[in-house]
């Protein structure tokens, strides 16, 4: 994590010069806000990895009330503020938070204390896998409204993942899936907007000034990085080609600067970070705890897959940072304090 993060520093100040300058006349604009969320997301990381975690299933419930209340808050006007086309932050611009990140905690801390609560009627439709949806899918659909239809998606993904690993049954989850199936394809068709980058994910050359041109900046920028990278600064996509260089889109600029071998690295780092949380999981002293250290893992691992299909252009375009790397407050914070209760668990470890 430690060097993800440290990559990310780098990363953020590269990929976000040049814009940085443009509008704050100062290349480390976004840098400096960088740390900031990191001093913070340390501090708050550090007390969440001093606390009990079991102190975390007592108050499960009156966490997900809370965040489902921010989330409906932030689609009022004039509470929460809309930039880019969606509606996702509520506060000042200058100091606003995402409640759909508070929302991957919320709906891990839940699902952990429920399922470690069912025992074996986690086998069971009706008590197990069906309420524990429900509950994913009340989350979930403020947020797709915002519209954020990869934060969303990831709330899914990784309740999913959680329920399959707290043994519930494949077919169970296999009906669930088929039964959602029909009701996210009328979503996404009814909306122009997302129909549109679902089309640019199939053809993104078909309209590379438009729909497609994310994507097709992006593959601009990993196919100009070669093997080993144009060298740390000198990207050239990040001069206003491409859009959300240091957020979204941070991975394309890494793939242009370090290459292939920076890429790898970075996957690499991702699948060690997994490996060590899962070891550290299944190690925990009772059920909540190795459910909750796995929810936690879920979260990072699968938006990292996300983000990086995305820039390879392996999955429809969803704005979905890249955890430790991309720029962002809230995302830092709250990708810090889940390794925080990855690491709480595993020092309770047998």
């Amino acid at each position: 994590m430690a060097f993800l993060v440290a990559l990310g520093l780098v990363m953020v100040f590269s990929s976000s010069s040049a814009i940085a300058y443009s509008y704050h006349h100062d290349t480390a604009y976004y840098l400096k806000r960088q740390v900031v969320y990191l001093i913070v997301g340390l501090a708050l990381a550090y007390a969440a990895y001093r606390v009990d975690y079991r102190k975390l299933r007592t108050i499960a419930p009156a966490l997900v009330i809370v965040t489902f209340l921010l989330l409906v808050l932030t689609l009022v006007p004039h509470v929460g503020y809309a930039t880019g086309g969606a509606r996702r932050w509520i506060g000042l611009r200058a100091l606003s938070f995402q409640p759909s990140e508070l929302g991957k905690l919320a709906l891990v801390i839940f699902l952990a204390a429920k399922l470690s609560q069912l025992g074996e009627n986690v086998r069971s439709l009706s008590k197990g896998v069906g309420p524990a949806l429900f509950i994913t899918l009340l989350l979930a659909a403020p947020v797709f409204v915002e519209p954020d239809m990869g934060t969303a998606s990831l709330y899914i993904f990784t309740a999913f993942a959680l329920i399959f690993t707290a043994g519930a049954r494949f077919e169970h989850l296999i009906m669930c899936a088929l039964v959602m199936l029909p009701a996210a394809v009328i979503a996404i068709g009814s909306s122009a907007y997302k129909r549109a980058r679902i089309f640019a994910f199939l053809n993104p050359w078909k309209d590379p000034q438009n729909a497609g041109y994310h994507t097709v900046q992006s593959l601009l920028a990993l196919g100009s990085g070669g093997l080993f990278g144009l060298g740390l600064g000198a990207s050239r996509q990040k001069y206003f080609y491409l859009p959300e260089a240091y957020t979204d889109y941070v991975f394309a600029v890494l793939g242009e600067e370090l290459g292939l071998l920076g890429c790898i690295t970075v996957i690499a780092l991702f699948v060690l970070f997994a490996i060590r949380a899962v070891t550290l999981a299944l190690k925990a002293p009772d059920r909540f705890g190795m459910l909750l250290a796995m929810g936690c893992t879920f979260t990072i691992v699968i938006q990292a897959l996300i983000n990086i299909g995305v820039v390879t252009s392996s999955w429809p375009v969803t704005g979905v940072p890249l955890p430790f790397i991309s720029f962002g407050g809230t995302s830092l914070i709250v990708s810090l304090i889940a390794v925080a209760l990855i690491a709480n668990v595993g020092r309770h470890r047998v």
